[in-house]
């Protein structure tokens, strides 16, 4: 061992984190699964394309009304 070793800190947040894991160790498939249902999505690249060229381009200024001064 090391003179200048010092004992490995582990922080309030990191305990938390470890403890939870230990405590539900289900918890990582768990949070892949909900990634899975909002993150990971395959992309239609000609949906994308259509949607692009569909697309209206948009004033300089939405809020200016052109009527009133």
């Amino acid at each position: 061992m090391s003179l200048f070793a010092r004992p490995e800190y582990v922080s309030e947040t990191q305990a938390f984190i470890q403890q939870l894991k230990a405590d539900k160790p289900s918890l990582e498939a768990e949070q892949r699964a909900g990634r899975g249902l909002l993150w990971d999505k395959t992309i239609d690249r000609q949906n994308q394309a259509e949607f692009q060229a569909a697309r209206v381009p948009q004033k300089p200024y939405v809020y200016l009304s052109t009527g009133s001064k």
